[in-house]
């Protein structure tokens, strides 16, 4: 089950014998990696994984190893299934990103998202169109 970045999947403690992951925990380049294999099929087992990954493939050695840690910070859960393990995601793609932008905007625009907006349109990141899409969005809602 993918849980909401809100739930208590990212508070301390232990839940179907799985350590939780804390709301200051981030993915190395690697770990993302297989985070998006993951992401991808919804589950799977190791070989599953592997498989998902873009190429060239690690070895399945170093997704296992990956996919250890996973579990250990809290962001994959396993259910074990004859002598194989099933991983899923405790946290949802959609969760991950916005921690991720929060940390991002916080730690490089003073919280600010209208300033890390403005940089984006100042790199030629966002243009016009983008900017009229947002605010239509916006609008919307």
């Amino acid at each position: 089950m993918v849980r909401n970045f809100n739930e208590d999947v990212f508070h301390s403690g232990k839940k179907n014998n799985t350590p939780m992951a804390t709301e200051t925990k981030t993915l190395t380049k690697a770990e993302e990696q297989v985070m998006q294999a993951l992401w991808h099929i919804g589950q799977g087992f190791l070989k599953e994984v592997v498989e998902a990954m873009p190429a060239p493939q690690p070895h399945s050695n170093t997704v296992a190893t990956l996919l250890k840690i996973l579990v250990d910070k809290g962001f994959v859960t396993t259910k074990t299934l004859g002598r194989n393990n099933l991983y899923t995601p405790s946290i949802s793609r959609e969760a991950y990103s916005s921690q991720s932008l929060g940390q991002l905007v916080s730690s490089y625009f003073d919280g600010s998202y209208s300033s890390a907006v403005s940089f984006l349109v100042n790199q030629k990141q966002l243009s016009v169109a983008d900017l009229e899409m947002l605010l239509q969005q916006l609008k919307n809602k």
